[in-house]
This record gives structure tokens, sequence and C-alpha cells, in this order.
């Protein structure tokens, strides 16, 4: 979602000299990219085969937003070489070649802190994916922010929303989830009440793909290091949200289902991203509205008939 997104933007900048990697074992994942220019495709596998044994072309920046992004997945095993493992092979080739490299961190790694301030007293994940993304983040916090080195940046992505994520199926934004049940004539879904706050209460800091990528270029372009929130720094409520997309969709009635049981002590209740070190680091960004970001999204799901 996150890279097909960038690639656009790139394009818009005139770069076409793009070499994507990905999985397409879901086929229908080549959607995100059929109307975008780029020089060329390799599979996952095979890059990190070619980055282990010097065979990749010559590249200018690494923008890694590859990750096992299934917050539910429990085979540790997995998360850690495909989250931590392959991400610090990917930092040591940018740092042997002196190129930038910005990757995608994640908030889950604030856990259930309010405090969403980039600071490990702040961090404490709740599954194995915010720990894989956490323990990254260390170690670029160790290894990777001397002058002497290439630019490295994370990028701790709030509650990403927006166009080219209908291959994500479960893990697809909770905006994208009530249009479809919208159209389907579901009546939208929410949590209903938890840990002291009322049915569809829960809030979060969603954020639009499209700010992301700004944010990113930003990164690049200005040579920044170190580990950053991506978010508006405003949290809204999940009924917030499905107000402003029953009323872009003109239809929607939300229904709530009790807080599951599984997720007791394993939820995030209350995000919202603290922008001061990203401010103080020249990001000027400012951020769509919850509102305005919805109203944009659902009109590019229509113009797309998706």
């Amino acid at each position: 979602m996150v890279g097909s997104n960038l690639v656009a933007a790139l394009n818009a900048r005139g770069y076409e000299d793009i070499l994507v990697v990905d999985s397409l074992r879901n086929g229908d994942k080549f959607r995100n990219v059929a109307d975008l220019r780029i020089a060329d495709y390799l599979d996952r596998g095979a890059f990190m085969e070619r980055l282990a044994t010097g065979r990749l072309p010559k590249i200018d920046a690494i923008f890694h937003q590859g990750a096992c992004t299934d917050t539910t997945e429990r085979d540790g095993q997995l998360m850690m070489e495909r989250n931590y493992r392959a991400s610090r092979d990917i930092l040591d080739f940018a740092l042997g070649q002196r190129v930038p490299l910005i990757y995608a961190s994640s908030a889950a790694v604030y856990g259930l802190s309010e405090t969403c301030v980039e600071l490990p007293g702040n961090e404490a994940p709740l599954n194995i994916y915010a720990y894989s993304k956490k323990l990254f983040d260390d170690h670029v916090r160790r290894a990777a922010l001397g002058p002497e080195a290439s630019p490295v940046v994370g990028l701790r992505y709030f509650n990403v929303y927006g166009p080219r994520e209908g291959h994500k199926g479960k893990m697809s934004s909770v905006a994208l989830r009530m249009v479809e049940q919208i159209r389907a004539g579901d009546r939208p879904t929410l949590f209903g009440a938890y840990g002291g706050l009322g049915p569809g209460q829960h809030r979060r800091d969603f954020v639009h793909v499209s700010d992301v990528v700004q944010v990113i270029l930003w990164a690049w372009e200005a040579a920044a290091r170190g580990v950053y929130n991506c978010g508006t720094g405003v949290s809204r409520s999940f009924l917030d949200l499905a107000a402003a997309v029953i009323a872009e969709m003109g239809a929607g009635e939300v229904q709530f289902q009790p807080f599951p049981e599984a997720l007791h002590g394993r939820y995030q209740s209350h995000t919202e991203a603290d922008l001061t070190r990203l401010r103080a680091a020249g990001c000027d960004w400012q951020f769509r509205d919850l509102e305005t970001g919805i109203g944009e999204y659902v009109a590019w799901l229509r113009a797309r008939g998706s």
C-alpha cells in the first residue's frame, strides 16, 4: 500500500528508474502497480539473495516498506526473519554502499502506552509484530545514526488508510472495511465498550497514505536521520471514522459487537503521534484531517470502481 503510493509519487516527480521488490504470490497485487512506471521487478527472495551476493544494480536510495504486517501472526520465527533479520541485512547493505535508507516502523511499538513519544521508556510491544519493529528500531539507534554513516530514517506509521490497499484483506484499514460493508448492504461494525471506554470510543491517529508518502520523501530529500512518528498528531474515535465514511457514502448505520476476549490486555485503546521530534527535524508537512482524507479516499474508490 505505502510502497505503491510511493512509486506513484516518485513517478509524479519524474522518477521511473525504480526497482520494485515484492511477493506476488497473491497475484491480484499486480493491480497496485499496473498503472505505474517502473524499471524492473524482483521477488523479495531473489532480491535478498542478490543483496547477499553483491549482484544488485547501482542503487541511489532504498525505501524499505515491506514486512509481515499481520499483527495476529503467531509464527515468531517468520516474523523475526521478515521484519528484523531481513531489515538488518538491508541496513548493512545501505550502510556499506552509503545509500540512504527510509524504512517502515510502526506505532504498534507503543503498546498500551498513551505517550507516543520516540523514547524506549514509552515502548512496550503487545505482540511479536510490534516486538520485531521495536527490535529493529533499537538496532538502528545503536548502529546507524552517526554523522559519517549514510542517512537512515525509521517512520513509525500510525493507522494508515487510503488508495491501493484492496489486496490487504483482514489487514486493510477500518475505513475500507466500512466502505465495503456499506456497499454490501451491511452495517459498519465497531467494537463495544472496553477498558473504560464506551462503544466505538477507542481512538486512533488515522493518517492518509498520501501524507505518509510526503513524509517519506521529506526524509529522503532532507537526508534526515533517526526514528520518527508519522501520524497526524490528532487522535479520533472509531465512531468519528464511521461518521466520516457514512457521510461520504450517503448510507450506513453503525452496529457494535462485543469486545473480543482474545484482545483483552493486548489492544491499543488510544494512539496519537507526538510530532515534536518530526517538526524539530524540519518536516513541516500539514496532514489531512480525518474528514478530508476520507472524502478523498471514497472519491478515489468510486473513480476506480473499487
